[in-house]
């Protein structure tokens, strides 16, 4: 018991440093690049390490009770989706789609049709919310109790996650799914190589994936910060950042999809596949 409870403490800082892994990193700085403060980039990691645990979980629990076994093609096809993304993060980047969708997409910055936020009260219950003079845009910041009345929304980062918009709130979800494909398997093998137990080892997997969100968090945090300082104090420079880390996450993921397509055979007739 001690033994097992040590192995899923150690899944924890696992999961810390599985967060730090060169592709995760330079999928995140693409996104933080655009962000204005460090708790916004701080929700960016938070929300990464959600769809990676997403799929983690899924997946390993699948391989786990199920012995499922991923052929090779598959378990390539899944990394490549990884180069490709981050190929396309690059792009978006250099070309200003992802500012163009994020000002779309963004509540106070969705071309003026948002112009204030204001508290009222409803049967008691003061609530805020934005508003502007188009239904699409009149977005309520609270969340609704069980009689369907929406309350006050609390904390730093429920504030962060609400300035975000639903562009810069799906990205880095979405990012981290495709990302979580990619590792599920190794860190399945890995788990089922230490630990016999199926319900320990769907603890392992679900202590591993909150060790990478709060791994994420602290990275994008890092990361977020000279973008956050430089945005309006040295806008040159500020860009300048951005250009690189698009530039870094195009190259990168030419690196990957180069080694998978060609080096590991993925489109050979007998491909090699390795979990890593």
């Amino acid at each position: 018991m001690v033994n097992l409870l040590a192995a899923i403490g150690l899944g924890f800082v696992l999961g810390m440093r599985h967060a730090t892994d060169p592709d995760h990193v330079i999928a995140v700085s693409t996104i933080v690049s655009r962000q204005r403060s460090i708790r916004q980039a701080a929700a960016i990691g938070v929300l990464w390490g959600i769809g990676h645990t997403i799929t983690i979980f899924c997946v390993g629990a699948a391989i786990i009770l199920f012995n499922v076994v991923i052929p090779p093609r598959i378990g390539l096809t899944m990394e490549l989706a990884v180069g490709l993304m981050l190929i396309l993060l690059g792009i978006f980047n250099l070309t200003g789609i992802t500012r163009r969708i994020t000002h779309r997409y963004t509540p106070d910055h969705s071309h003026g049709a948002v112009v204030h936020s204001h508290r009222h009260e409803h049967d008691g219950t003061v609530h805020e919310h934005i508003h502007g003079h188009s239904p699409e845009v009149h977005m309520h910041l609270g969340a609704e109790d069980d009689a369907g009345r929406e309350q006050k929304p609390l904390g730093v980062f429920q504030a962060a996650l609400r300035k975000l918009g639903l562009y810069q709130f799906l990205r880095p979800l979405a990012v981290g799914l495709v990302h979580g494909l990619a590792g599920s398997a190794a860190v399945a093998l890995l788990v089922l190589a230490e630990i016999r137990d199926p319900r320990w080892a769907i603890a392992y997997l679900l202590i591993f994936g909150l060790g990478t969100i709060a791994g994420m968090m602290v990275i994008t945090m890092m990361i977020g910060a000279p973008f956050a300082y430089t945005r309006g104090r040295f806008a040159p420079f500020n860009r300048s950042l951005g250009i690189a880390s698009g530039l870094l996450s195009i190259a990168f993921g030419l690196f990957i999809t180069f080694q998978i397509a060609i080096t590991d055979g993925l489109f050979a007739i007998h491909p090699h596949w390795t979990p890593h």
